[in-house]
C-alpha cells in the first residue's frame, strides 16, 4: 500500500511539474537550437563588407504561453561581442499578441507584423551576423519581450535603448535564445 501511495504521489508531482513546464513562456527556432551555431545562410550579405558571408535569411521563430495581459511583443537581436561594445542587429516591436512567430526569411524585409526599430547598421529589418574571420564565435542573443502596450503605441525607428526605456513598467515577461556564429573564412 505504501509503495502504491508513493507511486501515486510521485506521479502527481511529475504531472504537476509537466503542467507547469507546459505553461512557461518560451521562444524556439527550427533554424537553430539554443546555444548552438547559427547556419551560414543567416549571416549578413552586404557585399561591401567582406565579413558578411551569408544570405541574410532571418531565422524562424515561434513562441507560446505568453504571460497574461500581453498585448504585444518586442524581439531584439544583439551581438554583445561585436565591435567591443556590442551590435544591435534587429529591433522589432509592436508585434500583436495574436502573432506567435515568424517564418524563416520573413523578417529580412519589412512586414505588417512588426514595427522596425533602428539597429546599429541603421536598418529596420533583420541584419545577420558579419563577424570578422579568426575570432571566437560571437553570441547572438534573441530576446522576446511580452508587453502590455498596444501594438501601435510606439513609433517606428527606435533604438534598442529607446525601446527599453519606453517598455519600462510595461513588461509582462521575457524569454530568449542564443545562437553562435563564427566566420568560416
Amino acid at each position: 500500500m505504501r509503495k502504491l501511495t508513493l507511486a501515486i504521489a510521485t506521479g502527481a508531482l511529475l504531472a504537476a511539474g509537466n503542467a507547469y513546464a507546459a505553461d512557461i513562456f518560451e521562444i524556439t527556432s527550427t533554424t537553430f537550437k539554443d546555444g548552438a551555431m547559427l547556419p551560414k545562410k543567416v549571416a549578413g550579405s552586404n557585399k561591401a563588407n567582406p565579413n558578411c558571408v551569408g544570405e541574410n535569411v532571418s531565422p524562424q521563430f515561434s513562441w507560446k504561453n505568453a504571460p497574461a495581459g500581453t498585448a504585444s511583443f518586442a524581439l531584439v537581436m544583439t551581438d554583445p561581442d561585436g565591435r567591443g561594445t556590442g551590435v544591435d542587429h534587429w529591433i522589432a516591436y509592436g508585434i500583436p499578441a495574436s502573432v506567435t512567430g515568424f517564418a524563416e526569411g520573413e523578417t529580412s524585409k519589412p512586414s505588417e507584423k512588426y514595427i522596425g526599430g533602428t539597429g546599429t547598421a541603421k536598418q529596420s529589418i533583420y541584419i545577420g551576423p558579419c563577424t570578422p574571420p579568426n575570432t571566437t564565435p560571437h553570441h547572438y542573443t534573441f530576446i522576446l519581450i511580452a508587453t502590455d502596450l498596444d501594438p501601435k503605441a510606439l513609433p517606428p525607428g527606435m533604438t534598442r535603448l529607446q525601446l527599453f526605456e519606453k517598455l519600462e513598467g510595461h513588461v509582462k515577461g521575457s524569454t530568449g535564445l542564443v545562437g553562435l556564429f563564427k566566420n568560416p573564412l
